[in-house]
């Protein structure tokens, strides 16, 4: 191995088995001390154990490397500062946490039970926050800053009979997004990977997924954002699957459509579908845990260097300037009730490269921007 987090103190809940498991040997394996966090406990949360995280902790050992087992729960702040904590004692730092740790409780929303929800929330979400706050409490007083990694899935995007899962998957996605920004200023990044990996959560998917890939195909892209190579690198979010990792885009609006004044009921009724519209929703998905379903275009793509097939799924940005479409110097008006609505804005910085409110011939008309 080439040592990429020699030295360095990493902390992973839900290390026991499947990615966690091949993360923390990945780690371990690139020269990481690592913290084992891990209360083995059934798919359904149930059944707790700490043998999973010592044997594992063996296993690390015997190989050669350096690591402590933490058999506290992700649910408690308390059990968010022992894990981070462990490290903290043995070794006299924190540079990195990989929260993975998670449960499945799944139902129809209109039959869900506040404890299948709240549990789901509690392990997934606030599991995330626990570790997160207890690591970057010590970052940021600690030379060298650090790296923050979460783990989504594909269901933030909305998967059936997963409201909770999905749901705490969407907060882990504007966490990290908050973390990056809110943190940044410290020299501690944030990024989530949304994986796509045989482990036991994707296991109970009712369909045939149309890509797969195994936990040991994740585990490289988690230990380069661990890394003080991936220092430049925060607030996005990645697909991992077999052979491909992806980017996923950043939230912003599509399109707009601007009424002369307050709208009313009626112009938002007679307008808004040849206005700004609706985006397009994604297909309804049954049982997408722990990033078992692959999200993105595919595209014929083209070599990068190294053998790297760059899809065609957009271009990268990080590290470079983003070109941006100037804003046109003329605003058209869409063929909405008369004075409702204007598809752009004069205070608008970019036009959206998206956006397809086409102009009526009959009633065009421009005005200074």
């Amino acid at each position: 191995m080439s040592g990429f987090l020699e030295g360095k103190v990493v902390a992973i809940t839900g290390a026991g088995g499947g990615i966690g498991r091949a993360v923390a040997l990945a780690a371990a394996a690139e020269g990481a001390r690592v913290v084992v966090a891990d209360i083995g406990v059934s798919l359904a949360g149930g059944d707790p154990t700490s043998e999973v995280a010592e044997a594992l902790v063996g296993e690390i050992e015997a190989g050669g490397g350096e690591a402590v087992a933490a058999a506290h729960s992700v649910t408690t702040l308390e059990g968010g500062e022992k894990i981070v904590g462990s490290g903290v004692e043995r070794w006299g730092r924190i540079d990195g946490v990989v929260a993975i740790a998670g449960i499945l409780r799944e139902r129809m929303l209109f039959n869900m039970s506040e404890d299948e929800w709240d549990a789901v929330i509690e392990t997934h979400l606030k599991g995330h926050f626990t570790v997160f706050r207890a690591a970057s409490a010590v970052m940021r007083k600690q030379e060298g800053g650090g790296s923050l990694v979460a783990f989504t899935s594909g269901a933030f995007a909305g998967s059936v009979a997963q409201a909770n899962y999905a749901a705490a998957k969407g907060g882990i996605v504007s966490l990290v997004r908050s973390a990056a920004a809110g943190l940044d200023r410290y020299g501690i990044r944030a990024n989530a990977v949304a994986p796509v990996a045989r482990t036991r959560m994707s296991a109970n998917v009712p369909m045939e997924l149309a890509e797969m890939g195994d936990p040991e195909d994740v585990a490289p892209l988690v230990v380069y954002l661990l890394s003080d190579q991936a220092r430049h690198v925060t607030g996005q979010v990645y697909t991992s699957v077999g052979p491909k990792i992806a980017v996923w885009n950043q939230p912003r609006e599509v399109r707009a459509v601007y009424a002369d004044g307050r709208w009313t009921p009626e112009q938002i009724a007679a307008g808004l579908d040849r206005g700004a519209g609706a985006h397009a929703a994604p297909r309804p998905t049954r049982g997408v845990p722990e990033g078992s379903r692959g999200q993105g275009s595919r595209g014929q793509g083209s070599r990068g260097q190294g053998g790297v097939r760059i899809a065609g799924v957009g271009r990268p940005t990080v590290g470079r300037p983003v070109r941006r479409r100037p804003y046109p110097a003329a605003r058209t008006q869409n063929s909405l009730p008369s004075g409702s609505a204007s598809t752009t804005h004069p205070s608008s910085p970019v036009w959206p490269t998206d956006a397809r409110v086409a102009p009526s011939a009959s009633r065009r008309s421009t005005s200074s921007s």
